[in-house]
């Protein structure tokens, strides 16, 4: 699979996933930083990628301004720190029934998730 780190990402994420066999682009790599965020959507759907991210705007706003994308992946912690943030991916990443992500935008909470899709 193909993900952009959005800056807000651990940049372990990228190591962690490039481990895993998947393509990962860091965000803080392509654009300048503070690049906001419909820049940093539209480089997603340029590199065919999954939007990884900790801003919480994404899952209200995506489903409603692009009823097509690559995906976005939202992990919104109560305490939010690399290796909880690296938990959730991993546990994401096992679950091959949320798969593919196109047009789904999930929010990765502590224990749960919240998924918007088309339909």
């Amino acid at each position: 699979m193909n993900f952009l780190l959005d800056e807000n990402f651990p940049k372990s994420a990228k190591k962690f996933l490039d481990e895993k066999g998947h393509n990962v682009t860091d965000v803080r790599d392509a654009l300048d930083e503070g690049a906001d965020d419909n820049r940093v959507f539209e480089l997603a759907q340029q590199r065919h990628a999954i939007l990884l991210t900790t801003d919480r705007d994404f899952y209200h706003t995506i489903p409603w301004l692009y009823a097509q994308h690559f995906g976005v992946v939202v992990i919104a912690l109560r305490q939010p720190n690399r290796k909880a943030i690296l938990d959730r991916m991993e546990w994401l990443i096992t679950q091959k029934d949320l798969f593919p992500l196109t047009n789904k935008v999930i929010q990765l909470r502590d224990s749960t998730f919240r998924l918007q899709q088309p339909g």
